[in-house]
């Protein structure tokens, strides 16, 4: 019996004992592929011998000090290594725990913005329909995922809410690629000009949506778009690179593909590999300069922030990405990938869409390609191609929800940096397997 709040309540899942490179050991022995990262988490697989040795190095030395006391030289140099290496001036870093205290950071930093410059009306923030932003309570207000949502519902604060960026799945017929992408925008400047543009905060949007509707990424000039509205109406614009940023897309912030810079950008998963929980939240230096010149002080904190031995397995992370030059392998292995789910799920009867930038693929199933029609949700397709995957040595990240919270499924791929072009064949082997079995059941 655990005594663990597991996942699930009424199972216990599979015992992992040992990890190397891409793959993942059960207790039996079993090897499983982890072509997901976990949850698009290990960026350099596991068990990588630069970074255990860093890591090593700085609990021999110092493993944790209070921020109320102590910086360290690991965390500074962490700090210089992502604001020498963001576009823009994204000159400051604020080191967390994971993805979920990133956006609260940045939530409340961008709140902080307006009342230090004298614009405490500002109260609200605008986000999207079908988003994801975390699990604390500020996070998941302006996330749009309605399923996580739906019970803690009067517990959030008020967000606007407008359309998610899915061509797939909400482009007209008789619309055009630009013309969607007005549509939108015209969307979204309607809804702040409603609400008034001297109450709101910030636009948070993912710039690639990972696992609420599975890798889909923005039409081109969207974003662009994004930025300059919010430049019009003074209002920020927060990046959320949680799941999408750190190489995963090619980039080493997927808003780069996009030509924008946002005001503050919230990083995790990828930052550090799941070597160490971290997080991170880059902000511009006119954020930081108006805290600078009226309070002194950012009033945020958590007893774990700027933690030692994390950023040293963060810093080691990001220097072997750099030094093995994994962002172009990561072009290299997504352009293959891309093209192998194309070429090989495309003709699947039931794979209506595959998407996605670098190694961040999506792959969303319909009951009818022509018409887009979803599976009935109660049959828990997403679960069932889960399970199939794992027995035969696959790790996947398959969600349902995909359209609304309740309708749609999809599969999340976002293998490590490393993958190679064998162990990609074998995954989209298996899904090709796994979906026409599954689907052949229904």
């Amino acid at each position: 019996m655990s005594h663990i709040i597991h996942r699930s309540l009424r199972s216990t899942p599979s015992v992992a004992t040992r990890a190397q490179g891409a793959y993942i050991f059960d207790a039996q022995g079993k090897q499983y592929l982890d072509a997901c990262g976990g949850a698009a988490v290990s960026c350099l697989g596991h068990a990588h011998p630069d970074v255990l040795a860093a890591m090593h190095r700085q609990i021999d030395q110092l493993a944790y000090a209070h921020t109320s006391f102590f910086t360290t030289d690991t965390v500074e140099q962490l700090a210089d290594q992502l604001t020498r290496t963001a576009p823009g001036d994204l000159n400051y870093a604020y080191f967390v725990s994971g993805g979920s205290e990133a956006v609260e950071t940045a939530l409340k930093l961008a709140r902080q913005y307006f009342v230090e410059i004298g614009q405490p009306a500002r109260t609200r923030f605008i986000a999207r329909k079908q988003s994801y932003h975390g699990n604390t309570l500020g996070a998941l207000a302006v996330g749009g995922n309605e399923w996580r949502r739906r019970q803690f519902a009067p517990l959030l604060i008020d967000v606007i809410r407008v359309s998610a960026c899915n061509e797939y799945r909400d482009r007209r017929a008789d619309e055009t690629q630009q013309q969607y992408t007005c549509r939108l925008l015209n969307e979204l400047e309607q809804a702040i000009i409603e609400a008034g543009p001297e109450t709101i905060i910030g636009f948070c949007a993912e710039t690639v949506v990972g696992a609420t509707t599975g890798a889909t990424p923005p039409t081109p000039g969207y974003l662009k778009g994004v930025r300059n509205l919010c430049d019009k109406y003074g209002i920020l614009y927060i990046a959320d690179e949680v799941m999408c940023g750190m190489g995963r897309t090619g980039t080493l912030h997927a808003f780069e593909q996009d030509d924008v810079v946002p005001d503050l950008v919230t990083i995790a998963k990828g930052l550090g590999g799941g070597y160490q929980p971290i997080g991170a939240v880059l902000a511009s230096e006119k954020i930081v300069s108006a805290l600078q010149a009226g309070s002194g002080l950012f009033q945020h904190g958590h007893t774990y922030i700027c933690h030692a031995t994390a950023a040293a397995a963060a810093l080691a992370v990001q220097q072997v990405i750099t030094r093995d030059n994994l962002l172009q392998a990561v072009r290299e292995q997504g352009a293959y990938l891309q093209n192998a789910l194309r070429e090989v799920l495309g003709e699947l009867p039931h794979v209506g869409n595959t998407r996605g930038r670098g190694l961040f693929a999506g792959v969303e199933l319909v009951r009818d390609k022509e018409s887009k029609a979803p599976f009935d949700p109660a049959l828990k397709l997403h679960a069932a191609i889960k399970a199939n995957c794992m027995s035969r040595g696959l790790m996947v990240y398959p969600m349902g929800g995909t359209i609304d919270g309740q309708y749609g499924d999809h599969i999340l791929i976002a293998p490590p940096f490393i993958i190679t072009p064998s162990q990609l064949d074998f995954v989209v082997d298996t899904l090709y397997t796994v979906i026409r079995e599954e689907t052949g059941k229904l």
